[in-house]
């Protein structure tokens, strides 16, 4: 372990010396890891128009609360740019129990991919950061009815004799392009908050219903798209 750190040691030592040979003290550096909590807001209008048919209230339409995890690394052949990943997910649901039966709908949210970001180096003591998410994300919407207990047997008969259990798994999964901008700012350091924001662009998206068969007529403004807050508490060495 001692010689593990050492070797770590030196890497961010020469690391950061050669930054700073290139281009001098202006470029940033760092290398970090750290939890990033996110609300992410999508369109749910076309979903809660069907809850409501469905006999539950909406679900809220104030965001989906979202964890997840991102990290990155300062390169050295472009001053300033910096490379890493990041995904997060959460979910939201509403319930009730409508004439002896209870009724749920859940949307859930996920979201993953490899970050691109470049550095401002005219900005002092913070590391103001413009980029891209490139990867891809799903939007499950999971409906479910039952009556609240059932038999080893009637799992299985349900298939041939449908009752009051209904299950539904809707999906979308998209891959995306995700404008961002992020403000690290150092406590220390080795610590840093991050407060950021992008949107959300779903391309070449596809919905599918119950695990396998294709959805079609899907309302055009039910997708990935969202725009998301974050923030975050990052752990490494920095340099701004």
């Amino acid at each position: 372990m001692k010689k593990l750190l050492f070797i770590l040691y030196i890497f961010l030592a020469s690391s950061l010396f050669a930054q700073m040979e290139q281009v001098g003290w202006i470029a940033k550096f760092g290398v970090a890891g750290g939890f990033t909590p996110s609300l992410v807001m999508p369109n749910l209008g076309p979903l809660n128009s069907q809850i409501k048919n469905f006999g539950l209230d909406e679900i809220s339409s104030n965001g989906v609360f979202s964890y997840g995890g991102a990290g990155y690394v300062y390169v050295l052949f472009v001053p300033n740019l910096r490379i890493g990943g990041i995904g997060f997910g959460g979910s939201s649901l509403t319930e009730s129990n409508i004439g002896g039966l209870n009724r749920k709908a859940e949307y859930n949210y996920s979201l993953a991919g490899i970050t691109l970001e470049y550095t401002l180096p005219f900005i002092n003591n913070m590391a103001v950061s413009v980029g891209a998410i490139l990867g891809s994300g799903e939007v499950e919407i999971d409906l479910y009815q039952n009556q609240g207990n059932a038999d080893w047997d009637d799992v299985w008969t349900d298939f041939n004799a449908p009752n009051n259990t209904t299950n539904r798994q809707l999906k979308n999964n998209f891959y995306t392009i995700t404008p961002t901008l992020n403000i690290d700012i150092p406590v220390n350091r080795f610590i840093a908050v991050r407060v950021g924001a992008g949107y959300v662009m779903s391309l070449s998206d596809s919905w599918t219903v119950d695990e396998y068969w294709e959805l079609k007529n899907v309302p055009d403004d039910l997708n990935g798209n969202s725009f998301f807050l974050q923030t975050g508490v990052f752990i490494g060495f920095f340099a701004f």
